[in-house]
């Protein structure tokens, strides 16, 4: 389970990115890279909201 958490780690960051620089420059870097609503795009915005709700066990996990 820890690959595919450091996967969806992963993930998150290249999402959180992308916000960053939609909120910074209003520049959509995913759109840029695969094109305005292009079947590419929409895969890894998926990948990346899935990749958010696996993350979110790590809330819940013992950090002894």
């Amino acid at each position: 389970m820890k690959i595919v958490q450091k996967i969806c780690l992963v993930l998150t960051i290249i999402g959180a990115l992308n916000w960053g620089l939609i909120g910074l420059f209003e520049f959509n870097l995913v759109d840029t890279l695969f094109g305005v609503g292009s079947i590419l795009s929409r895969i890894v915005y998926i990948l990346v909201g899935l990749a958010g709700i696996i993350n979110i066990a790590l809330l819940f996990e013992d950090w002894d």
